[in-house]
C-alpha cells in the first residue's frame, strides 16, 4: 500500500509535513516525498491528514452478557468508523472481568475484531469492592490495567493496597469518581437545570471529594492512576494541584463534557443524561483549560452505548451514557481546534500518544518500521451525523454538523474502514 500526498501529522515525531507512506505487512517501511508506487494499492489523500490512528483509554463493548447494547465487533467497528486503531475496554461486563476466563473470552473475540483490543479488569471481585481481584495472575495473563469503572471504591485500606499492587506489576489504576452518599438523583447536574426540571441531581461535590481523597492516595503510593471521566472544574483543579506535588496522576475528558453543558438535557432529554453529569459552562470551560495546560492528559470517549427501549424511559430511569466512538475526532476538532484552544497536533496527542502512554505502551507514530495504524480524515471537511457503526444510537449530536470525516482507518497495514 501507498499512501500518497498527505499531510503527516504526528505528535511523537512533531512531524507536520506533505509525505507519501508506504506500507508493507502490517508496518510502515518507507516514508518520503514522490515514492514510486511500485504496482502496489495507493490511496490518494490529497488535501487529507495522516496521523496515527487514534486510541480510546476507555469504552464499554457490553460483552459478553449485555451484547443487545453492543458486543466487541460492532464496538471495533464504531472504533474504526472514528478513526480508532486501539480501545481499551472497562471490566464491568457479566461476568465481570475479575477471572482469567472471562478475560481470556475477550481477548480471543478481540483478535477477531477490526482493531486492537486492549481489556482492563477489575479492582475488585464482582465489582463489589470488598475484596480485591487476583491482580498478578490478570496482569501475567495481559490485562491492560485495573478499574471498577461506573462504580466507586469507598473502601480506603482497599483502595491503598490496590493501588501499591498495580505500582508494582508496573500498570495503572482508573478511578470511577462519584460518592452515591452525596447524589440525589443521577445523571443530571445540580444545579439550575435540575431545579428546572424538579431532578435532586449530583453536585460537584460528589466527584471532588473522592477526586481529592485518590490524589493524596496516589501521592502517598507512588501508583499511576487516572481519574475518569472529569466534569468538575473543583477536580481539575484538584488534579492540577496533585501533580504540582508529584502525584503520578492524570486525567481524561470526554468530547462531551468539553463540547456541552447541563442545559443539553433540556433540549436531548435522557440522550444528555451522563455519569459524571454534564455540568455548567465554567465547568466545560475549564476541562478545556485543563486540556490546554497538560492538567487532563487524554481524551477518552466513555462510549457507553444503550437500546433505544432504555434511552426511551423517563430520566430517573433510564441509564446514563452516550455511543461516543463515531463523532470524538468531530468533536474535537470542532470543540478545541476550531475555536483555537489546541492545534491539530495537540489534539492528536491527547488522542493517540498520551493514552497509549498513559498504558505503558509504545505510542503509534509515522516513521520507518512502525506498525501501519493509521487514520486518514478531511479536518475541515463537514459530515452530518445521521447514522452509526454501533449498535447504539444514544447520542445527543445526532443530526449535527462536524469537520473531520473519516475517510480510511487503517489497522496493522489493512482498510478497516473506507467513507
Amino acid at each position: 500500500m501507498l499512501i500518497q500526498n498527505g499531510r503527516v501529522v504526528d505528535p511523537v515525531t512533531g512531524t507536520d509535513e506533505i509525505l507519501d507512506i508506504r506500507v508493507e505487512g502490517s508496518r510502515i517501511v518507507e516514508t518520503g516525498k514522490s515514492l514510486n508506487n511500485a504496482g502496489k494499492q495507493v490511496i490518494d489523500a490529497s488535501g487529507l491528514v495522516v496521523a496515527p490512528g487514534l486510541m480510546d483509554a476507555h469504552v464499554h463493548f457490553r460483552d459478553p452478557g449485555y451484547t443487545y447494547k453492543e458486543d466487541i465487533l460492532t464496538g471495533t467497528a464504531a472504533a474504526a468508523r472514528g478513526g480508532f486503531t486501539t480501545v481499551v475496554c472497562m471490566a464491568n461486563t457479566k461476568p465481570v472481568v475479575d477471572n482469567l476466563e472471562t478475560l481470556a473470552y475477550v481477548q480471543e473475540k478481540g483478535e477477531r475484531a477490526a482493531v486492537h483490543v486492549l481489556q482492563a479488569a477489575a479492582v475488585t471481585k464482582g465489582l463489589q469492592g470488598h475484596e480485591l481481584v487476583d491482580m498478578e495472575t490478570l496482569a501475567d495473563a495481559g490485562a491492560a490495567g485495573f478499574t471498577d469503572d461506573g462504580i466507586p471504591l469507598m473502601d480506603e485500606r482497599l483502595l491503598i493496597a490496590a493501588m501499591e499492587k498495580a505500582r508494582e506489576l508496573g500498570l495503572s489504576i482508573s478511578l470511577h469518581e462519584e460518592d452515591s452518599a452525596l447524589i440525589v438523583a443521577p445523571g443530571v447536574h445540580q444545579g439550575a437545570v435540575s431545579e428546572k426540571l424538579h431532578y435532586g441531581g449530583t453536585p460537584r461535590a460528589s466527584e471532588d471529594v473522592l477526586v481529592a481523597r485518590d490524589c493524596m492516595l496516589a501521592l502517598h503510593t507512588g501508583a499511576r492512576v487516572c481519574i475518569q471521566h472529569i466534569s468538575s472544574k473543583n477536580s481539575v483543579e484538584l488534579v492540577r494541584l496533585a501533580k504540582r506535588l508529584g502525584a503520578d496522576v492524570h486525567a481524561e475528558a470526554t468530547p462531551h463534557h468539553f463540547t456541552l453543558t447541563d442545559e443539553a438535557v433540556l433540549q436531548y432529554g435522557t440522550r444528555a443524561r451522563m455519569n459524571p453529569p454534564l455540568r455548567t459552562e465554567a465547568d466545560r470551560l475549564a476541562i478545556i483549560e485543563g486540556l490546554r495546560d497538560g492538567t487532563i492528559d487524554m481524551i477518552a470517549t466513555d462510549h457507553a452505548p444503550h437500546s433505544e427501549e432504555e434511552k426511551a424511559r423517563p430520566l430517573e430511569s433510564a441509564p446514563s451514557g452516550i455511543t461516543g466512538l463515531e463523532t470524538s475526532l468531530g468533536l474535537g476538532l470542532k470543540s478545541l481546534v476550531e475555536p483555537g484552544y489546541l492545534t491539530l497536533m495537540e489534539l492528536l496527542r491527547l488522542m493517540s500518544q498520551a493514552p497509549a502512554e498513559f498504558y505503558g505502551m509504545v505510542p503509534g507514530s509515522i516513521e520507518i518500521d512502525a506498525p501501519a495504524d493509521l487514520v486518514i480524515f478531511g479536518e475541515k471537511e463537514l459530515w452530518k451525523v445521521e447514522s452509526f457503526a454501533s449498535k447504539a444510537k444514544n447520542s445527543p449530536f445526532l443530526g449535527w454538523e462536524l469537520p473531520g470525516r473519516v475517510h480510511y482507518t487503517i489497522c496493522a497495514g489493512k482498510v478497516v474502514y473506507e467513507g
